[in-house]
């Protein structure tokens, strides 16, 4: 540390010693809690120059911010200036000022009688608010000794004596400030590795979006152009199984949250594309708002658009009706129905039959990798009732 200038100091102002200290680790001690606990750096920036200036009984502080390509210090937080002074008064670093002594050598800087100083020149900004004491000390980061944020500077216009004492407890909220500054900064630098994936992910889903809407067209215009009914059917059977998955991935890039869909929009939207496909039937859809992570949406999307297709090819031969489909959160389970008022199931029919249908094939081995479980309802007078249970609990919106 720098020793005083060669003026004789004067005499400190007489105070009791020990409730002084003890004040300052008490202070100490809150500010810790505070740097912890706190996330907004600026925020914990003024709250250290408020503490520091009640631990000095100084009525001035500030913490200084070093910009490399100004090479000068920055005011970034503090009080007892004038309005106007934070984020927009920067001081010198160069070592012939207290602060940038204080950043350029890592050594705390003690002046107590800046009226006579040799060592430095006194800043405009402490001659204009009339400072004559001042202790700086510097901000490091990380503590790794290579990389320092700035300068945490008490000042005072009034008559008295900084000491080394006061200089450790100084340095103690600017380690805490350091640690505080790095775990920031840190944090900054995760969400912006976060968004940026983020942003990776919506571009995959809608590249992929827009890749299987291109194959929905192909497989449309082949069924368009197919000589056999049968092979007609399976490119178009086909198309809208492409279609629900890129429905999908629609909802992914769009949605707010990364890897969620909102099931209500999904269902709504999945619905209006069946509806296209309904030759005079009427869909109802409902689904209560929740999200739903892509690895759930995707297979459920597939199973309900078998069922509904099934639904309209076979429920009302020659003739129209209705085709319900529901989805709704009830004791942490998802809840998926499908019904049609139709002429119903063949007699002994079971979905896991060897001889079952392709679109059964499928229902089935989506409920499997849902893990849920799907039930044909023996209830109803008439039409077909599928229930699937889900094991998965939605978050609600």
């Amino acid at each position: 540390m720098p020793s005083e200038g060669t003026r004789k100091p004067k005499q400190p102002l007489l105070r009791d010693e020990l409730p002084y200290r003890l004040r300052q680790q008490s202070l100490l001690g809150e500010f810790g809690r505070i740097a912890m606990q706190t996330r907004d750096y600026r925020q914990i920036l003024q709250r250290a120059t408020e503490l520091c200036s009640q631990g000095l009984q100084a009525r001035f502080a500030k913490v200084l911010e070093y910009l490399p390509d100004e090479k000068r210090l920055m005011v970034r937080a503090g009080i007892g200036w004038a309005p106007g002074t934070i984020d927009n008064v920067s001081l010198a670093a160069d070592i012939g000022s207290p602060a940038g002594f204080a950043y350029q050598t890592a050594q705390t800087v003690i002046s107590n009688h800046l009226e006579v100083e040799t060592r430095f020149r006194t800043p405009q900004l402490l001659a204009d608010h009339g400072v004559r004491r001042a202790i700086n000390v510097l901000i490091e980061k990380g503590g790794d000794g290579n990389s320092f944020f700035g300068v945490l500077e008490v000042d005072s216009a009034d008559p008295g004596q900084f000491d080394q004492a006061d200089a450790d407890f100084l340095a103690g909220f600017a380690g805490l400030l350091g640690v505080a500054i790095e775990r920031q900064q840190a944090d900054a630098r995760l969400q912006e590795a976060l968004e940026h994936q983020a942003l990776l992910t919506r571009e995959m889903s809608h590249r992929v979006k827009n890749s299987l809407t291109s194959v929905v067209g192909l497989l449309r215009v082949q069924a368009r152009s197919a000589q056999s009914q049968d092979v007609k059917n399976a490119l178009e059977d086909a198309s809208l199984r492409v279609a629900t998955i890129a429905e999908v991935h629609d909802h992914l890039w769009r949605g707010s949250r990364i890897g969620f869909v909102d099931l209500a929009d999904f269902m709504t939207e999945l619905c209006k594309k069946l509806k296209g496909n309904t030759n005079g039937h009427t869909l109802h859809c409902h689904a209560d708002p929740m999200l739903l992570s892509a690895d759930n949406a995707i297979p459920l999307g597939l199973l309900i658009t078998e069922l509904v297709t099934n639904a309209i090819k076979y429920a009302y031969p020659g003739g129209r009706g209705a085709i319900e489909v529901a989805a709704r959160e009830i004791d942490g389970h998802l809840h998926v129905e499908v019904s049609d008022e139709g002429i119903g199931l063949p007699d002994g029919f079971a979905i896991d039959q060897p001889r079952a249908s392709l679109g059964f094939k499928v229902i089935a081995g989506m409920a499997r990798q849902l893990q849920g479980h799907l039930t044909i309802a023996a209830n109803h007078s008439k039409g077909a009732h599928f229930l699937l249970d889900l094991p998965i609990l939605p978050k609600t919106l």
